[in-house]
């Protein structure tokens, strides 16, 4: 009785963790032409996402892709887009599958169908800008997906370099034994919870006030499905093991106080970095950076370095943030909310 016993809650078990699987949602099953609209992209399989643009008045010099980070969306990229508009640089940034406006709100969507996006993006901008020098910057979670679409063929081939601010890269192999267990319990037996991350402690930027608008926007993500947070924690280890591949010119941007991705993990990408010792991959680590580096207070301070680095990739940064050292002195995000 005790055997039998046992055998069925073994049983049970297994069939709880099949039963509650994460849900990664692949690209569609078709295949169509790419097409870049007036407020749109359609991607290689006929997802259509949402596509913003900020654009000089005349021819411009350079063109980046940006990528948002986990729960935000394209919007992420207004200021700094504006800005480097104005200095002859066009930005394009779309939301990405499960973001935003863009289908699938709140599911984790693979990595065929996030890099194929990017790839897909990459290649209609070359179509619409050809000979214009073409960059394709991502921010955290966007940073990930940079580093794994550049590890394709395709992408490598379009793009003339990346810019990879706080790359998402603390996957579950540079984690606690207790957080990747406990991770993968509740992502396959409870994956549909919807926790909001309130009262761990987390401070992503030091600009209170841009915090307080993210806050009452809508289309950023609150409630973040368990599922997801597991998928983007599988693709940060991807990330992390694509580092050595590389090969594209880049610049990597780090804030000393970022509390989201840790010192540990990003050290370990930056010494994996195939092309730091020619010069070819940049890194600046900002002393009063936190994670939000393109919307924290100091934020203009990391916009001159990028455009800088785009209009010359060998000249000095604006900002002397450049290192050739990876031990990163870190400490707190400062901290001034009252409500």
């Amino acid at each position: 009785m005790i055997r039998m016993a046992g055998r069925f809650a073994a049983l049970a078990a297994l069939w709880l963790a099949v039963a509650c699987t994460p849900v990664i949602v692949p690209p569609a099953d078709t295949r169509t032409d790419p097409v870049l609209g007036d407020g749109h992209f359609v991607s290689f399989d006929g997802t259509r996402l949402p596509l913003r643009g900020w654009l000089p008045d005349g021819d411009p010099a350079a063109i980046i892709l940006a990528l948002h980070g986990f729960n935000d969306y394209s919007n992420a990229f207004d200021g700094f887009g504006s800005w480097a508009a104005t200095r002859g640089v066009a930005v394009h940034a779309y939301d990405q599958r499960g973001f935003g406006d863009a289908p699938g709100r709140g599911y984790w969507h693979d990595d065929a169908a996030l890099t194929g996006d990017a790839v897909t993006a990459l290649r209609l901008l070359r179509t619409k800008y050809p000979g214009k020098p073409l960059y394709l910057l991502g921010m955290s979670m966007g940073g990930a997906i940079a580093m794994l679409a550049l590890d394709t063929t395709d992408a490598a081939d379009i793009a003339d370099g990346a810019i990879l601010v706080a790359p998402a890269v603390w996957g579950a192999s540079t984690q606690g034994w207790w957080q990747r267990t406990g991770l993968w319990l509740f992502a396959h037996t409870v994956p549909y919870l919807t926790p909001t991350g309130r009262g761990l402690g987390i401070h992503a930027s030091d600009n209170i006030e841009m915090l307080r608008a993210l806050g009452r926007d809508e289309k950023v993500i609150k409630r973040t499905r368990i599922d997801a947070v597991y998928g983007v924690v599988q693709m940060m280890d991807r990330a992390l093991a694509a580092s050595p591949r590389l090969r594209e010119p880049a610049l990597v941007l780090y804030g000393a106080r970022d509390e989201v991705i840790p010192a540990g993990p990003t050290k370990r990408m930056l010494d994996a970095l195939p092309g730091r010792d020619g010069g070819s991959q940049r890194v600046a680590i900002y002393p009063k950076g936190c994670h939000m580096l393109l919307r924290d207070l100091q934020a203009e301070v990391v916009w001159r370095d990028i455009v800088a680095w785009i209009r010359d990739r060998a000249s000095a940064l604006p900002s002397g943030a450049e290192t050739r050292v990876t031990e990163i002195e870190t400490e707190p995000c400062p901290w001034n909310f009252d409500g």
